[in-house]
């Protein structure tokens, strides 16, 4: 039997695929299910967009494809699964590198999500990841506080710099949810640099150290 050597765009395949049922296998480890169809290959996608993009400009300084899967990925597909189901609209603050903000419009297409970013070239990139992946939303090339007066059903907080300087500014867009993703210690995580707002039960999020999802409801 002859064999031929695997050709470039063979092993690309194989690869992608590879990558994919890897993506898929990280989500059920960690409980997440009934995700729509195709979200899988958009979070592969994604993830070829962040490793190709990274090379030139820093949008998350986890490199590696597994940690990238098992901390960014997971993390936001968690959290956008105990999303509340009345949210049409939600802004992701200070989005970087779309996280949590690609995730949720990925795993909840029903939900419009505008990526707020002032340093101008990651928010290039936000705009080349929501064309190349068909997700909807838009993309604000900005500080929040500048952006035209209006209001989001939900607005989410990851890894944003000075993130307690940060929530009273979003608290000032914020129609329904203050959605948070913090550490166990933090005064934010109890709530109580936030005041007037309804917090739900926390949510430990899997695969990562000491996070929890921190969900306050206005009344």
């Amino acid at each position: 039997m002859v064999s031929f050597p695997e050709s470039r765009s063979q092993r690309a395949v194989r690869e992608l695929n590879a990558t994919a049922a890897q993506i898929e296998k990280a989500f059920t480890q960690a409980g997440i299910s009934g995700l729509p169809v195709g979200a899988c290959d958009k979070f592969q996608a994604y993830l070829e967009l962040l490793l190709r993009w990274n090379q030139r400009l820093s949008l998350t300084a986890v490199r590696d494809p597994d940690q990238i899967i098992q901390r960014h990925f997971v993390e936001c597909a968690f959290v956008a699964g105990r999303l509340p189901q009345d949210i049409a609209n939600l802004l992701d603050y200070g989005s970087g590198a779309g996280l949590p903000g690609i995730p949720i419009a990925i795993c909840r297409p029903e939900i419009s999500v505008t990526l707020a970013e002032a340093h101008g070239k990651k928010a290039s990139f936000l705009r080349e990841a929501m064309r190349v992946l068909s997700l909807e939303g838009e993309v604000y090339d900005g500080r929040v506080e500048a952006m035209p007066e209006r209001t989001f059903d939900a607005v989410a907080m990851r890894a944003v710099e000075k993130m307690d300087l940060a929530v009273p500014l979003a608290l000032q867009r914020v129609k329904r949810y203050l959605v948070l993703l913090t550490t166990e210690r933090s005064d934010l995580a109890r709530g109580k640099a936030v005041p007037g707002l309804e917090w739900l039960e926390p949510i430990s999020i899997p695969n990562t150290m000491q996070m929890v999802l921190e969900i306050g409801r206005r009344g």
